[in-house]
C-alpha cells in the first residue's frame, strides 16, 4: 500500500530507545516496534551510536555495527544500507585512552550521524542509547547528548519495581524535557499490570511522563543459554555439547535431601542445578525433572551410569572449579544481563510489544508517513 498523502514532503526522523539502567529491555522495544512500523509500510532503519560489542566488524574493514544491531537486522530482515554503523566502540582500552587524553566530545563521528539522518530521506531511523542514561559521557554519545544533539524524541524503558522507580524517571524529564516522548514500564509481575495501567499510568502522565506501555517480567527474555553459562563459569562440558543452545530461565540448588529435591524439582521450570559432585542421588533425581543443565562443584567425578543418564536425556552435564556458593552468584549474574541473541526470544518479544504497548502517539510526534 502506498503511503498516505498527508505527508508529502516526509523527512528523515529519528527516535532514541533509551533507559536509567543498563539491560532494562532497550533491544526488545527496538525489535518490536521496527517490526510493527516495518508492517505498516515504514522504512526503517536502526542503529547503536555507541557500540558495546562489534565482534564480527572487528573481523573486516566494514562500517562498525553493533552486534545488537545485527542481530535485530537479521531478524527483521534488514538490508545492510538499514543498518546504521555507530560512531564509537567502547571499551576498557579505548575509555583508559579517552580519560588519559581528556577526550570527551563524540567528534565527527556524530556529525556524520547527523548528516546521514538528514540525507535518509523517507525513512525512520531507530537508535538504542548506550546502557544507562549517563553511559557514554566519556565517548559524548549519553542518551541525553545524542538525543540534544540530534534533536530526537526518545523513548525510555524502564524496570519498574514499585513507586519508587519513578524517581529516576523524573530525573530522566529533567534532563530531556520535551524531548522525553513516552516510557515504557518493564518487569512487573504479570499479575500487578491491570493495577499498575489503571492507577499508576494516569498519574506518571500527569507528571509529564506518557506510558506507551507496561510490560510483565519474562523469564524467557532473562533466561541464559547453556553455552553463556559455559563461559561464565569456565565449566568443562561433560556430554551434550550439541545441545549448549538450551535455555535456562530458573536456578535450583541442590542440597536438600532427595525427597524435599524431588518435590521442589517438580515444581520449577527450565532449570540449571548446582550440586556437590558427590550428590549423585540429586543428580539423578534433576535429570528426571525440567533440567536445562546440571552443574557439579567440588571434588570427584561423577559416576558413570550419571553421565549415560544424562546423555540418554540430553542433558549437558557441567563440571566447575568454583565452590556452590560462588557457582551461585555467577549464574545469578547471568540472569536478565544477557543479549537477545536467540530467535525464540526475539519472537516472544515480538508478542510482548504487540500486546502490551501502543506505539500510535510515536507516528503523530514524528510526523511518519504509514501505510493507511
Amino acid at each position: 500500500m502506498g503511503h498516505d498523502s498527508a505527508f508529502p514532503h516526509a523527512r528523515s526522523s529519528a527516535l532514541l530507545i533509551g533507559s536509567c539502567e543498563p539491560f532494562s529491555g532497550k533491544s526488545a522495544i527496538v525489535l518490536g516496534l521496527a517490526r510493527q512500523w516495518l508492517q505498516r509500510g515504514v522504512s526503517v532503519r536502526i542503529g547503536k551510536p555507541l557500540a558495546d560489542s562489534a565482534e564480527l566488524s572487528n573481523e573486516g574493514a566494514g562500517p562498525l555495527i553493533d552486534d545488537d544491531v545485527r542481530f535485530v537486522g537479521q531478524i527483521l530482515g534488514l538490508s545492510d544500507a538499514q543498518l546504521v554503523p555507530s560512531v564509537h566502540l567502547q571499551g576498557a582500552a579505548s575509555a583508559r585512552e579517552r580519560l588519559l587524553a581528556g577526550d570527551l566530545q563524540a567528534g565527527s563521528g556524530l556529525a556524520q550521524l547527523q548528516a546521514d539522518l538528514e540525507a535518509a530521506g523517507d525513512q525512520v531511523t531507530i537508535l538504542e542509547g548506550a546502557g544507562g542514561l549517563n553511559d557514554g559521557v566519556l565517548y559524548g554519545l549519553s542518551l541525553v547528548q545524542v538525543a540534544q544533539a540530534l534533536q530526537a524524541p526518545v523513548v525510555l524503558v524502564h524496570s519498574w519495581s514499585g513507586c519508587q522507580s519513578v524517581e529516576p524517571l523524573l530525573q530522566a524529564h529533567a534532563q530531556l524535557g520535551s524531548l522525553l516522548c513516552g516510557v515504557v514500564l518493564n518487569g512487573l509481575p504479570p499479575e500487578q499490570v491491570d493495577a499498575v495501567r489503571a492507577d499508576l499510568v494516569p498519574a506518571l502522565e500527569r507528571l509529564g511522563l506518557p506510558v506507551l506501555g507496561v510490560m510483565p517480567r519474562s523469564p524467557l527474555l532473562r533466561s541464559v543459554t547453556v553455552e553463556e553459562l559455559v563461559r561464565r563459569l569456565e565449566a568443562q562440558v561433560l556430554c551434550c555439547r550439541d545441545r549448549l543452545d538450551l535455555l535456562v530461565e530458573t536456578l535450583s540448588i541442590g542440597a536438600m535431601n532427595v525427597n524435599s529435591a524431588m518435590e521442589f524439582f517438580r515444581r520449577r521450570r527450565n532449570m540449571a542445578v548446582v550440586t556437590g559432585a558427590d550428590r549423585t542421588d540429586i543428580q539423578l533425581a534433576a535429570l528426571e525433572a525440567s533440567t536445562q543443565c546440571l552443574i557439579l562443584t567440588g571434588a570427584g567425578e561423577p559416576l558413570p551410569q550419571l553421565v549415560s543418564r544424562a546423555e540418554e536425556l540430553e542433558v549437558p552435564l557441567l563440571k566447575v572449579e568454583h565452590d556452590t556458593l560462588t557457582t551461585v552468584g555467577v549464574i545469578e549474574n547471568a540472569f536478565g544481563h544477557v543479549r537477545l541473541h536467540e530467535s525464540v526470544k526475539a519472537t516472544y518479544a515480538f508478542r510482548l510489544v504487540e500486546e502490551h504497548c501502543d506505539f500510535e502517539p510515536l507516528l503523530t510526534r514524528l510526523r511518519l508517513p504509514i501505510a493507511a
